[in-house]
């Protein structure tokens, strides 16, 4: 996986599949969320590796620049093929905030998966409910899992609704109440309640 820049988490026993997760704009491969939730695919008998994007892997710190968008979403594909020669089964890929959405992107433009899961979909910036960034929703054809602070400043869960409905294929809303952009939350297991919303997705 150094290739990638991704940590793998490998379950005991022959794995049930394989995941791959990546960041938000200003975070990495190491952001607890994403350390959690991989921890949690693996106790559920998953491979799952976090990994960096592109333009984090040319310097540690700071946003994304506009232009690294193209590199990031080959980046997704390219992490992809790697996880899947981990071991046989579904795939899932996803991230969080940016990284979600780009994996989204990449999914609308063709990149085969068994099931997407976003966290922190941005659907708009902050204050900005006209910046919509949905209009690639319609092309995504694998079922997704929308994981959802209900006070998140980058969309509600009113706003996030009939944009997950835009995808022709089933999708679920995961709402963890209370939290932010960054899913924290005293209350609700996020990594667990994500991957049972997966699992019982993917049937």
């Amino acid at each position: 996986m150094d290739d990638i820049a991704g940590v793998v988490h490998r379950p005991d026993g022959r794995p049930q599949g394989v995941v791959a997760l990546t960041h938000g704009a200003g975070g990495s491969r190491e952001a607890p969320l994403l350390q959690a939730i991989c921890e949690e695919w693996a106790r559920r008998g998953w491979v799952a590796v976090r990994y960096n994007l592109p333009y984090r892997r040319r310097r540690p710190k700071g946003p994304p620049p506009r232009s690294a968008a193209v590199a990031d979403l080959a980046g997704i594909v390219e992490a992809v093929a790697a996880v899947r020669t981990l071991a046989d089964g579904p795939v899932i890929a996803g991230g969080h905030s940016y990284g979600g959405r780009l994996t989204s992107m990449a999914t609308s433009e063709g990149l085969t998966l068994d099931l997407l899961t976003l966290f922190s979909y941005p659907l708009h910036p902050p204050g900005k409910p006209e910046r919509a960034r949905t209009e690639h929703l319609p092309n995504i054809s694998v079922p997704t899992v929308f994981t959802h602070g209900t006070a998140d400043p980058f969309g509600s869960i009113d706003e996030l609704r009939p944009a997950a409905a835009l995808i022709p294929a089933p999708t679920t809303i995961v709402e963890v109440t209370g939290a932010r952009h960054d899913l924290a939350s005293k209350k609700i297991d996020v990594p667990r309640a994500a991957v049972d919303a997966a699992l019982e997705l993917l049937g």
